[in-house]
């Protein structure tokens, strides 16, 4: 298992070692042991599945609030997304800079995402199913969310009408959204 760097700090890829033959494949998807010694430690205690059966579905931007926040280890395992974190710490030096990296059941990636950061994803292609192991429980009262299209982040999803659930389509931009990361 490789650990990559991206240019935010602590969002980093993970590409895993894929032993394969006639049969198909085998690799450890986590290993506590490895992220350790690359400096991450997580205690994940949930695992969350999500499935888009349409190629241009939009999820996000998604986050908890303060100290209900979520690390996540997230992994596309059939089809294909690109995959956003966007750091909403208002004190960071990389606040409102963004990661985007291609997730597919082909490259077998993962990506890893601090808490602090927002998430989603939009899928490349149809029927796609899309993993994720969180450090922190779901909490419904610290849920929130950032418009997909925030001018004030830019992020370049590659679609123009993505299609959005009601509560996305709702979520406030950036500017008027309260995250619960005022002091991080």
């Amino acid at each position: 298992m490789e650990i990559i760097k991206t240019k935010i700090d602590g969002v980093v890829i993970v590409e895993p070692k894929v032993f394969g033959d006639h049969r198909g494949f085998f690799m450890e998807s986590w290993s506590k042991r490895t992220f350790e010694e690359a400096g991450l430690h997580y205690d994940f205690v949930q695992d969350n599945h999500s499935s888009s059966t349409v190629k241009g579905t939009l999820r996000g931007i998604h986050f908890q609030r303060g100290d209900k926040a979520q690390a996540k280890l997230v992994r596309c395992v059939r089809g294909a997304v690109l995959d956003v974190a966007v750091d909403l710490r208002p004190f960071s030096p990389t606040y409102k800079q963004w990661v985007a990296v291609e997730l597919s059941e082909e490259n077998k990636r993962q990506l890893m995402i601090p808490r602090g950061f927002g998430h989603g994803f939009v899928t490349l292609t149809d029927h796609v199913e899309f993993l994720y192991k969180a450090d922190n429980y779901y909490a419904p009262e610290a849920d929130g969310g950032i418009r997909w299209n925030d001018p004030e982040l830019g992020i370049d999803w590659g679609v123009t009408d993505p299609v959005l659930s009601e509560k996305d389509t709702k979520s406030p931009f950036l500017k008027d959204a309260v995250t619960g990361f005022e002091d991080w």
